[in-house]
């Protein structure tokens, strides 16, 4: 295994070592390939093809965060046959007692490959699987570590609904076609611990000197999400509450509990020195990504809220919506009008409610 070793100054003066591992047998289309230097405060973005001819056991490409973080900086595309659902994020923490792994990537055939990472950094037990929230991106590998024994698998409870689901049936069916082969033995898993109760809420593992907090968001972006807090590190796993290097897909979620739980996520942890999105690199503190997703909420539900109020209708409001400063972000051209349509449905929801 080679490491580079690259130092990263917050605004605060801190310093993140950002460990790029070259993993063995994991750059065999090099020239096909771009990997950024490194994961944090960067706009730099992967290009990683998956073929589909490599094994089970083959890393994928890895980062060193902290001393014991590993982050695994996914493509920023819509699944296709060149990402075959490698297109989010995942990590792992290693602690003296085990592992704790967050998120399991998007097919059985990436999980197992995950699992194959985190062989290659260390041979401690996998103990927990954390799945911040049902999206395939995030979850679809889960299949792969609910095998080990004694792993405990958590996840927030809007996961079976999830689970019970039209849009899971068909997001199966969809990615059976695209990508068949890395699907073979694929099925939903229900999680050994639920995370429940009101919003913000939390249910708290220790291991192995390291304590995670494990915080209820309830449904801004899909049917449960969850927020990591990963606290002697001071470092946020924040999954898709605010995405970095893309936009925003809000189809599945709440616009208002997306501005509601960054406001609550801003006043909780003050001192966070390190978040991790499910999309786009890590950032240290001001947290650019954060605001740039709070302002396109928050602009779109001005503009929508302002349509409905007006009169125009949901085919005009959705043509005219183009926010031109996001030109060139990746995934706007695919997002952008799927989140105005939603959003004007909210809109109109809420006015309707408020007579």
């Amino acid at each position: 295994m080679q490491t580079r070793i690259f130092n990263i100054i917050n605004s605060k003066g801190c310093k993140f070592t950002a460990s790029f591992l070259f993993l063995a047998c994991n750059l065999q289309s090099a020239s096909a390939e771009f990997l950024p230097k490194a994961a944090i405060d960067t706009n730099e973005i992967p290009e990683i093809t998956i073929s589909g001819k490599d094994q089970d056991n083959t890393p994928l490409p890895c980062y060193k965060l902290t001393e014991d973080t590993y982050f695994l900086y996914g493509n920023i595309a819509e699944i296709d046959d060149k990402n075959r659902g490698f297109n989010g994020n995942a990590g792992f923490i290693v602690t003296r007692d085990g592992v704790v792994a967050i998120d399991s990537l998007g097919s059985p055939l990436l999980g197992r490959r995950l699992l194959a990472t985190i062989r290659h950094v260390t041979d401690k037990p996998v103990r927990y699987l954390i799945i911040t929230h049902n999206h395939p991106d995030h979850s679809y590998g889960a299949i792969a570590f609910s095998k080990i024994p004694g792993i405990r698998i958590i996840g927030h409870e809007g996961t079976l609904a999830y689970l019970s689901s039209p849009n899971f049936q068909d997001s199966v069916d969809f990615r059976n076609t695209l990508i068949k082969k890395d699907m073979q033995g694929f099925k939903g898993i229900d999680p050994d611990i639920l995370i429940s109760g009101k919003r913000y809420d939390h249910q708290t593992i220790s291991l192995g000197g390291k304590t995670f907090d494990i915080y209820n968001l309830g449904q801004h972006h899909s049917y449960g999400d969850l927020l990591v807090h990963q606290k002697e590190d001071r470092l946020l796993w924040i999954s898709d509450l605010a995405f970095n290097n893309r936009s925003t897909y809000m189809g599945d979620g709440h616009s208002v509990q997306v501005l509601e739980s960054i406001d609550w996520m801003r006043k909780q942890f003050p001192d966070i020195q390190l978040m991790v999105p499910g999309h786009g690199s890590a950032q240290t503190a001001p947290f650019p990504m954060v605001g740039n997703t709070y302002q396109y909420v928050k602009r779109l539900r001005d503009e929508m809220k302002k349509a409905v109020n007006g009169n125009e209708d949901l085919a005009s409001a959705v043509k005219n919506s183009d926010f031109t400063d996001w030109h060139g972000v990746r995934l706007y051209d695919e997002n952008h009008k799927k989140n105005a349509n939603f959003i004007y449905l909210e809109q109109e929801q809420e006015a309707f409610s408020t007579h």
